[in-house]
């Protein structure tokens, strides 16, 4: 046995609170991060409101938290982790530093997959008298979808690494136990296992987001390929439609050319 058991309870213990950590970030900073890509795209030049002041302050403010590196900023959100979880160090206290590094980083994300929907499809809801709601709602977040997933995964990636360089301040779970006990305590075996537990971690959350963007890509070509034959169904009958009609025509004028020449006969 490489360690003993307590050691192990440990690294377990480790991994759960990376868990703890990083989804429960995620899904905080996609409530905060996905407004603010909403606000992004929407008040652009070329949006859908345009407000160019509402947009540079967001752009602003998303560049200046994006620039400060994540441990200065952990430690200048040391109040306000204070305020929330009580104390300033712990998996718990951490979240609040990796919901503030990671929520501008979310919102550029997915600020980017927004903006590489087909500008025709909005204007065509828009033609369509579409509101602005129903087209954030049914036409730019449907559409980009399968970015978004792609994108999902890339940014619990980088939270995950997040989460590892806090255990340098104390924010708990693997990144915690490779600095108290690899660092520290020179115990490179453990270090070496809590690096690979984190290579796994990464690789996991890779590999589920490419297979559920995949399916999501997959669904919505069957969709654009079901339309598509619908649209061309409904046009061959209208073509069909159309040659009756001509050819009902057609005899309609034959008709009116016989009476008329047994009249002048």
């Amino acid at each position: 046995m490489l360690f003993s058991s307590d050691i192990w309870m440990m690294i377990a213990e480790g991994v759960r609170d990376t868990l703890y950590m990083v989804l429960i970030s995620t899904v905080f900073s996609y409530i905060l991060g996905l407004p603010i890509a909403i606000l992004l795209v929407v008040t652009r030049k070329n949006g859908l409101h345009p407000m160019p002041v509402v947009n540079m302050v967001a752009d602003v403010v998303v560049n200046i938290l994006r620039s400060v590196p994540f441990l200065i900023l952990m430690i200048l959100v040391t109040p306000l982790m204070r305020l929330i979880a009580g104390k300033s160090y712990g998996p718990t206290a951490t979240i609040v530093a990796l919901v503030i590094a990671a929520a501008p980083y979310v919102a550029r994300m997915i600020e980017s997959s927004l903006l590489e929907v087909d500008p025709g499809v909005i204007e065509a809801a828009l033609s369509m008298g579409a509101s602005t709601k129903t087209i954030i709602l049914k036409v730019l977040i449907p559409e980009a979808k399968t970015s978004l997933i792609v994108g999902c995964t890339i940014v619990i990636g980088t939270i995950l690494g997040y989460s590892a360089m806090a255990g340098a301040l104390g924010g708990g779970g693997l990144g915690d136990i490779a600095i108290r006990y690899g660092y520290n305590r020179y115990q490179f075996d453990i270090l070496i296992v809590t690096v690979i537990l984190l290579v796994i971690l990464v690789q996991m959350f890779q590999v589920i987001g490419m297979k559920i963007s995949k399916k999501t890509d997959k669904s919505i070509r069957e969709e654009t390929k079901k339309g598509r034959k619908n649209k061309k169904e409904k046009s061959i009958i209208f073509s069909a439609d159309c040659s009756i009609l001509c050819g009902s025509s057609d005899r309609m004028r034959k008709l009116f050319k016989r009476d008329k020449s047994r009249n002048k006969g």
